[in-house]
């Protein structure tokens, strides 16, 4: 099964984390822009593989197991880049991780009392805007976007943030019998 498409596609996602953080802690103008564009396509490689999964009925038990921690090694990877070289700071981007591995957990005490949950869709909307806070951050770094790059990235950041505590609420809320 690791074969397909999908599989493929989550692997080469796996794989361009250590790529992509080199990237973006590059020094020269050619090595940021290709972090964009490697962050971007990542990014949208998720989706893609998603749906390739459920229109060839190509899902498997590795694609359900490796494509959320390619997601999270992802956006975590580029976090932690950005935290190195200053543009976030550690304590905002440990709330962003912190809340993946609290849900993660969730999702593990879920599964040893025989529940499987799904991605909620403000799970989804989280997950985009930390891409988009990402992407944000990227782009100001690499382009010149001036005060506008500096609001975008508040703004982006409050919203991942918000999004994180949001999510991370609701799975709590939703599987509060768990804890009974």
């Amino acid at each position: 099964m690791l074969n397909t498409i999908p599989n493929r596609i989550t692997i080469a996602r796996l794989l361009s984390v250590p790529l992509l953080m080199y990237l973006i802690l590059s020094d020269s103008n050619i090595g940021r822009i290709l972090a964009v564009i490697l962050f971007f396509l990542a990014a949208v490689s998720d989706a893609v593989d998603g749906y390739i999964a459920r229109s060839l009925n190509q899902t498997s038990v590795f694609g359900q197991f490796a494509d959320p921690i390619a997601d999270k090694l992802l956006i975590s990877g580029a976090l932690i880049a950005l935290v190195q070289l200053g543009e976030l700071s550690a304590a905002a981007v440990m709330a962003l991780i912190a809340r993946e591995f609290l849900v993660t957990g969730l999702r593990i005490v879920a599964i040893h009392e025989g529940q499987i949950i799904d991605a909620s869709i403000l799970g989804k909307i989280k997950t985009i805007s930390h891409v988009i806070l990402v992407l944000v951050v990227l782009a100001a770094r690499t382009f010149s976007l001036g005060p506008a790059g500096g609001i975008a990235k508040t703004v982006a950041l409050i919203l991942a943030i918000a999004m994180s505590l949001i999510s991370g609420a609701e799975y709590f809320y939703r599987l509060r019998r768990l804890f009974v």
